[in-house]
């Protein structure tokens, strides 16, 4: 197995729940030791006897004391997780139980495992591959339905399933190309050329869209910094409130009262949007009140969509108007919210505003509106429905490598076109199928594995 090949062939354990008291612990164990180890601490019976996949009542006993009584869970490799013999044991949630036991299991010939061990030799003994693995992280760390959805469908392979076809079908006709190397003075073809030009231009089409799909990935994954900007008493603070239904922020009529940012996360139909009521923008005196302004500058360049939410019975359309420009000047992803409506009324608010369809109108006192606000945050983010039945580009390691992959897809096509011969050719495809083989794992190091999987918490 690969694992024996790079110097996984010791047995590893580790408590694979998180830390801290709980009703119940579990402890993972790994490697070709482990059922010696647990038969060594388990006296109730000979695990080594016992069926697979079946569960076990008993004691841990260690030089003679009983540290606890558990269930242990027996899964023999290679049907289990990691492709390897692996023994979990369900103890009480005490930390000091777990460390005992932890510490028995070390006595027994164990050692400590590293973070993501497990899957990383679930990896190298072929469970899964290198996307499926780096899921399993996205998994554990999913705070919304569709980042969860994400991962699972990524865990389950799909993205894993069209980049391997496409590898299969660049291999055949890399190694068609290169056997014409063979008979070069024969002047024949085994290679279809026609058919590696649709090969490759249906590829790049899929490698795209991948591409593009990074994007909203990012999103899903990590939410969008929103930041609700504006002059003072817009509202900023009010709306704030209004979408977390809770009194977070403190509203005033003076100008001013917000003097830093405050942040509150929102989930709205699976995205996280990352909420920052700032301080009003405009000119003050006062030293303090200045430097919240500077941070909503800040906050401005740095979110993925700004709220401009205005007092629609103070501002004019000019006014407006001169934000706009402003904002697409800047490349700003922005937003329009007229605020108060409630005050002179809505029909009168939309006259005046007719020129400028893009606003949206709320009263965030009244809460007035409000879902819209919400529909059209996620429309802007994700422009249009997300269907997270897709394969979603969420890691920025795959994202760099398809950007390779592209641009040897693009190579080749380029090389056809300009009648390359065979061995050029099988260059570039070679280069593509190597940036294809680093973001499955078929082409990877243990420097590169190492740093992946230490992101990994340490009993997963």
């Amino acid at each position: 197995m690969l694992g024996k090949l790079t110097g996984f062939d010791d047995t590893i354990v580790a408590v694979a729940t998180a830390p801290g008291l709980g009703a119940i612990a579990v402890i993972r164990l790994s490697g070709p030791d482990t059922y010696r180890i647990c038969n060594h601490l388990f006296p109730a019976k000979d695990l080594l006897q016992q069926a697979s996949h079946t569960l076990h009542f008993g004691s841990i006993v260690s030089e003679g004391h009983v540290i606890d009584e558990v269930v242990v869970s027996l899964y023999k490799g290679p049907r289990s997780y990691t492709g390897e013999d692996v023994i979990e044991i369900s103890c009480h949630g005490s930390p000091y139980i777990q460390q005992q036991i932890i510490d028995a299991t070390i006595k027994a010939g164990a050692r400590l495992a590293k973070p993501g061990e497990f899957t990383q030799r679930a990896f190298l003994n072929g469970k899964l591959d290198l996307t499926q693995a780096e899921s399993v992280a996205d998994l554990i760390a999913s705070n919304s339905a569709a980042s969860h959805q994400t991962a699972m469908q990524q865990m389950r392979g799909g993205f894993s399933k069209e980049l391997h076809a496409l590898r299969e079908q660049l291999i055949t006709f890399s190694a068609l190309i290169e056997l014409e190397l063979d008979f070069s003075q024969e002047d024949v073809e085994f290679a279809d050329r026609t058919g590696l030009y649709t090969l490759v231009t249906n590829a790049t089409g899929v490698v795209k869209h991948l591409i593009d799909s990074f994007r909203m990935g990012n999103v899903i994954k990590n939410g969008v910094n929103t930041a609700i900007v504006g002059k003072p008493n817009a509202g900023k603070s009010t709306l704030l409130n209004t979408l977390l239904n809770e009194n977070r922020a403190i509203v005033s009529d003076i100008a001013g009262t917000t003097r830093d940012t405050i942040e509150e996360v929102l989930n709205i139909d699976g995205i996280l949007f990352r909420l920052i009521d700032t301080a009003g923008i405009r000119e003050s005196l006062d030293t303090i009140e200045s430097i919240g302004v500077q941070k909503t500058m800040e906050k401005i360049r740095e979110a993925g969509v700004v709220v401009y939410l205005f007092d629609v019975n103070e501002l004019s359309e000019t006014d407006i108007r001169n934000q706009i420009a402003t904002f697409k000047a800047q490349e700003v992803n922005y937003l329009l919210v007229g605020n108060k409506t409630d005050v002179t009324g809505e029909a009168a608010i939309r006259n005046k505003f007719a020129a400028i369809p893009e606003i949206l109108f709320i009263s965030a006192k009244n809460h007035a509106h409000i879902q819209d606000l919400k529909d059209a945050l996620v429309h802007k983010v994700m422009a249009g429905d997300v269907n997270t039945e897709d394969t979603i580009i969420t890691n920025a390691r795959h994202h760099a490598a398809l950007q390779e992959v592209l641009k040897s897809l693009m190579d080749v096509k380029q090389g056809m076109d300009n009648g390359l011969p065979g061995d050029l050719l099988a260059l570039d495809i070679r280069l593509c199928l190597h940036y294809l083989g680093e973001i499955t794992g078929e082409v990877t190091n243990e420097d590169r594995l190492d740093y992946i999987f230490s992101k990994f918490c340490i009993g997963k």
